[in-house]
Parts: structure tokens; sequence; C-alpha cells
């Protein structure tokens, strides 16, 4: 899905009042934006800010390698995480890797209308988007609210054609024409967060309203935040509920054609406190041949019984310091585990009293402690045995992996703010003094799992200060880590999002580097548009921007994800610019092409753009704008011809048959050069090459001939 090609039709922005302060992701002075053979957005087409940018020195690299940093490499290389039970919902790591956001796909709607079951409240939905063209779905999490809007725009809509939608997007945005509406289409924007309040709420709706009615379309917004006041008059927002769960169960195993007595046992077994994701995840699995009765004990009050027993029993402060430390480092071994809970139990030592009023009795509290024994007779824990390479080691998990969400979440509950600023503490020294792959993403995992009960603790004691920088570059890297875990919830994605454009509009620059480093990874991948936008606005005064732009090109195209959410809105800038011979803003964007072109993925140490015309050939034409940008600059002309011969010869390496390849890319390039820097290529690329061999010469020639058939 891409909400580039989602969004259909990027429209002019209309000039701005007078005395109206710039949108706050808005450059003001960026080109106006329209792409009519892409249907670009108005956030992808905007141009990032302007700063003193100039063409790169005599001394400086040609090129940068374009990092899968640490965090990126954990979430899209082999990731080996022993231990890090992630349990984010009922997400898993093909959440993260694909996106949230644009043109639905005719399979992905058919598996989410086919087993729908309508709530009690759906008619009144249905009829509200039939009378308005817009409706709002009002709850909390897990009750279904997505599938219930793509459910609607299903029976609203003329065709099958749905649509999803930012959760970034504004009223503004869906007003004034950002969002270029279409006739018979179906629009939905889910998870959208609240925007600060301005009194004039139902004007604002209003306009939402009558610009979706005017075009012919439908659009459902849900949104787990509850109108504050009196609910706008012009849009419906309509309290949605949890829809009769023991249907949704037996659709789905009916489905699949499960026996009679396998779907009265699994509804006769369903617990309570499940969403209607858990009971589609369990389905599916009891659908496979689980037994019903072991999967209920994962789900709802069956996963959280067992928890709650044990913390409804008295416990001592080292019980209380086992579980704490578990559920934020799981998978450690014994040495290391032990020495997690006995720093762990000093910082929160001054939270009990009877180890608060005897200093000596803690120290010898600590140091006695059997600790292996403890842990043994604690049923919420367990030892599993890893095989690693030869040898086999022991690693301290939860008896259960669902079992985590819920021991946080009655540790939140349960503990005061003295005990959490310990562990706050505790936790910040951690990932400053022991940076490491297993340590970062436990942490980071435990975090997103915790921003379900406690969503301010998190941001404010971890996210924002690590993120600026307090406990050091291991720190601002799991910040981002605790972002790309919250996308592997559906229910949370949207909140990360929230998160890393708080970040990127920060004065602060170690804040403005995260948020780079986020987008730049999985965030990136599941909101594109957003990702383009951030990095976009900051690529005139930060070259780690224009570095992070290039590593969101080699990841979607690792992903299997459409590049040109980058590469179109960068081609774009490309021609509005073409005809300014100076300037700070073109320059900018010439460094930001340069920077992708000349990048090198170093995993693999081939250019990103030999990549790119190997692996998305329907992106030809806009890769060979680019190149067209820099080949026709002057100053840049020496590299651009050094990069392309490079280029050419990186192909033979990336593909079986570069001269298919050669060739579609030298027709492109053709079509978009100036009849005379056609002719000028050839002798020019050959004069740069350096020690070319026979096979990179004949690919040169593939690709050149195929240049100069582009002549009229």
């Amino acid at each position: 899905m891409d909400e580039e090609q989602s969004e259909r039709r990027d429209q002019e922005e209309p000039e701005p009042k007078p005395g109206a302060e710039p949108a706050p992701d808005r450059d003001p002075g960026a080109p106006r934006t329209r792409d009519d053979e892409t249907g670009e957005t108005g956030e992808s087409g905007e141009t990032g800010e302007t700063g003193e940018s100039k063409p790169p020195p005599p001394g400086r690299p040609d090129t940068a390698p374009v990092h899968h940093n640490r965090v990126n490499q954990y979430f899209y290389g082999a990731l080996d995480a022993p231990g890090a039970h992630f349990g984010i919902g009922v997400g898993d790591f093909a959440n993260v890797r694909r996106r949230a956001v644009g043109r639905l796909d005719a399979g992905e709607a058919d598996a989410l209308l086919a087993p729908y079951v309508e709530p009690d409240c759906f008619e009144e939905a249905a009829a509200a988007l039939e009378q308005d063209g817009v409706v709002v779905l009002v709850g909390p999490p897990g009750i279904g609210k997505r599938s219930a809007a793509v459910a609607l725009v299903a029976r609203a809509a003329e065709g099958t054609e749905y649509v999803v939608l930012s959760p970034g997007r504004s009223l503004d945005d869906l007003a004034d024409g950002r969002v270029s509406f279409e006739k018979g289409v179906g629009y939905v924007l889910i998870d959208r967060m609240p925007e600060t309040s301005s009194g004039t709420a139902d004007f604002d709706w209003r306009r939402v309203r009558d610009t979706v009615r005017d075009h012919g379309a439908h659009l459902v917004i849900t949104t787990v935040h509850p109108v504050e006041g009196d609910a706008p008059g012009s849009v419906r927002h309509v309290p949605w509920r949890l829809p009769d769960l023991t249907a949704v169960l037996r659709v789905r195993l009916l489905r699949a054609g499960c026996a009679a007595d396998t779907v009265e046992r699994a509804v006769a077994g369903l617990p309570g406190g499940c969403g209607v994701a858990e009971v589609a995840e369990a389905a599916e699995r009891i659908a496979r041949g689980a037994a019903p009765d072991e999967v209920w004990q994962e789900y709802g009050s069956g996963a959280a019984e067992p928890v709650r027993d044990w913390f409804a029993a008295g416990r001592e402060p080292r019980e209380w310091a086992e579980v704490t430390t578990l559920a934020f480092v799981t998978g450690a071994g014994y040495r290391d585990f032990e020495t997690c809970q006995e720093r762990l139990e000093e910082w929160v030592a001054p939270t009990f009293p009877e180890l608060a009023v005897n200093t000596d009795g803690a120290e010898a509290h600590r140091r006695d402690a059997d600790r292996r024994l403890m842990l043994g007779r604690n049923t919420l824990v367990a030892v599993e045995q890893r095989k690693d390479g030869a040898l086999t080691r022991s690693a301290l998990v939860f008896a259960n992996p669902h079992y985590r969400p819920w021991v946080l979440e009655e540790l939140w509950a349960k503990r005061s703010t003295a005990y959490w600023n310990g562990v706050r503490d505790w936790l910040t020294e951690l990932v400053r003094t022991q940076p490491g792959l297993g340590t970062q993403l436990s942490v980071a995992s435990a975090l997103a799992l915790l921003t379900r009960p406690a969503f301010d603790e998190v941001a404010e004691n971890y996210l924002h200060p690590w993120a600026s920088g307090v406990a050091g570059p291991a720190g601002q890297s799991t910040a981002t880590l605790v972002l790309q875990c919250m996308c592997l919830d559906e229910g949370l994605a949207a909140t990360a999002l929230a998160v890393g454009r708080g970040w990127a509009r920060s004065p602060e620059p170690a804040l403005r580097s995260t948020a780079m480093a986020a987008f730049a990874g999985a965030l990136g991948v599941r909101f594109p548009t957003d990702a383009v936008n951030v990095l976009m606005r900051l690529t005139g005064r930060s070259e780690e921007a224009r570095l992070a732009l290039a590593g969101l090109v080699a990841l979607l195209l690792d992903c299997g994800e459409d590049t040109g959410a980058v590469l179109r809105p960068l081609a774009y800038r490309l021609r509005a610019l073409r005809t300014t011979s100076t300037g700070h803003l073109r320059e900018s964007v010439l460094d930001t092409v340069q920077t992708l072109l000349g990048g090198r993925d170093t995993r693999t140490g081939r250019l990103v753009g030999a990549s790119l015309l190997e692996g998305a050939p329907e992106q030809s034409d806009r890769i060979a704008e680019l190149w067209a940008g820099v080949l026709e600059n002057r100053p840049r002309r020496g590299w651009a011809l050094r990069y392309l011969h490079a280029t050419l010869r990186d192909l033979t390496t990336v593909t079986a048959e570069p001269g298919p390849v050669a060739d579609r890319f030298g027709r492109s390039l053709g079509g978009a050069l100036a009849p005379p820097e056609r002719t000028h290529l050839g002798p020019a690329l050959r004069r740069s090459a350096v020690r070319p061999t026979p096979e990179t010469t004949a690919l040169t020639d593939t690709f050149l001939t195929a240049v100069l058939s582009t002549e009229d």
C-alpha cells in the first residue's frame, strides 16, 4: 500500500491567508506541488528547508555509505536476539515490514470483509456515513474499529477501491485538498491523533464533510480519543463497541472448515478480556490444529489470571525485583540476570521500608540471597536451554511469553512512583553502560508494552530523555527501537508516528537526529509519506537527513515496498527547480540526489543506485530524472560521470542479466536529458572510466546506444 499512490493527485497548495502561520511540517518557501503522473500527496511534494548548502569541496569524499544503522539491522538484517520475546499485541515482524497507509489491495480487503461480524452500533454508523459522507468511530484499541471502517466504506462506496490515509493527517489536510478525494472511492483514516483545540472544531469538521461529499467519496475515521465537550454536530462521532466475539469465533472457524465439536469447544472456552484481533489470531491457530484449551491460556483473562494470582499473594522485595528485571531483561543468562537484579535492588531499596531502615540488612540480603534457588521457585519464571552453535546456554524467560505484558501492567498498577523512579534510573544506567543487541531489544520491547497502561510514563521518562541523548548514543538507538517495536502493533503504530514527528519538529539537534534514524527505519516503512515529508524537510540543513533518506530508499527496496515514495517527490523537486541556476534550495535538492545516487549499502558494498535499477524497474524513469539533474549541473558533472560509470559496473554484480537493465536505464536517461547532453554523454562517460573491465565496457556501449536511441 502506498499513500502517495492512493491519494491520487496532489493539489496546488492555496495561498496562505494574510497573517496566517505556516503549517508546522511545511517549509514556507517550498514550491507548489503537483504531479499528475503519479498522484503524489502534498506532503511528499514538499520541499526541504533551505540552508547553506554547497557542492562537495575537492577534499570531501565523493560518497558516503548508506548505513542500515544498528536499529534497522536488528529488524531487517539477520535478527538474532535470543530471549527477545517481543509480545507486542498480536503483531509480528511482518507488520513492521509493510506500509500502514495507501491503497488497500483486494486480497487484504477481502481478508477483512469476508469474516466480518457487525456489532450492534454498525447500522448507526452506516446511516451517518450514507447521509454525511464522513463518520468517526470512537473507542479503545482492540474492538475492531479498523475492520469496521473498511466494512462501512465497502457498503457505502460505489466501487471496491479503498484507501488508508496516514493518521498524521490533520483536519486542514482533509479539507484543503492535501488529500484528493475521488468519486466512488472509500477512504479510511485509522487511529487519528488529537489536534490542539482551536475552538473551531465543528467548523473544521464541517469543512471536511463538505469536501468529501462534494467529491462523491466516503471517509471513515477511527480514534481512541473521545471528543472533549460536545461532539461536533456536523460529523457523527459514534461510540464503538465490540461485536459478539462468539459469533466472530464461529464465523472464522467455520470458514476454515473446523469440525462442529472443535467449534463448540473453542466457543465454550473463550475467555473474557479478549479483543477482536486476539480472537482472530486464536481462531487461526485452532484452525491449524492447536487445542482450544491450550490456545486460550495465552489470551485475555486466560493469560492474565496466573499473573494476577501471583501478584495477589504477598511478595518480598526480592520477588518484586525478580519479575521487574525479567520484564525488562528477558532472555539473559544467570550471571547477567543476577547482576541486573542486584543493581535494580540498589535503586529501589528506599521504597521498601524493611530495607530502607536497615542499610546493612539490605546489603546482607542482596549478598546472601541464593538467587537461583529463589528463581526456581518463582512460577512466572522459566529457564530455556538454547542452542548457540555447538553450545547450549541457559536463558531466563517468562514461563509463558504472554505473561510479560500482564506483569508490566500489574507492576504499574501496584508499585509507587518512587519505585518507578528507581526503575527509570536503573534502566538508564543499564542502557548507557551495557549497549548491546539483546539488552536494547529487550528493554525497548518492554517499554513498548508499557505504553499500553502508561504511555505518559514511557514518553516522559524514557523516550524523550533517551532520544535527546541523556543515555548516550545507545539510549538514542534504544528510543528508536521502542518506536520500531510499537510499529509491530496496529494499535500503537500511530502513536509511534506522532512521537517521531514531535522529535523531528524539536529545536534540539539530538532529538531531530533520533527522529531521522526512526524515519529511516521501520517507522518510515510503515508510514513512507510521513517519513519523506519529515526527512526532506530536514535535508536543507542536515547531511544526516540526506543519508537517512537514502537509507530509507535502500530499506524500502529490501522490504519489497515502493521506493517511488522517495523517488517521485525528489524527482518532482528537481523538475520544479531545474530552471533555477543557483540558490540554496536547488543546491540542497542536488546534494540530496547526489547522496542517494552515490551511497553504498554497507551490508553489500554496492551502490544503492545500481540496486534500484535492478530491483525497482518501474522507477527507471524517476531514477533517470535524478541522474539527469546532476549530469546537467556543471559543478557536479565530473562526480556524476564517475558514479554513473560505477553504477553500470555494479550492475554486473546485482543482476545476472545486466544488459536489459542497462538498456532500459539508457532509454529512460535519454528521455530525461536535454538533446545536447545525450550527444556529449558518450565521450565524457568513456573518459571518466578508470580501468574498465571488458564486461563493463560492453555494458556501457549498450547503455549509450540506448541513450542515443531516444534522439528525435
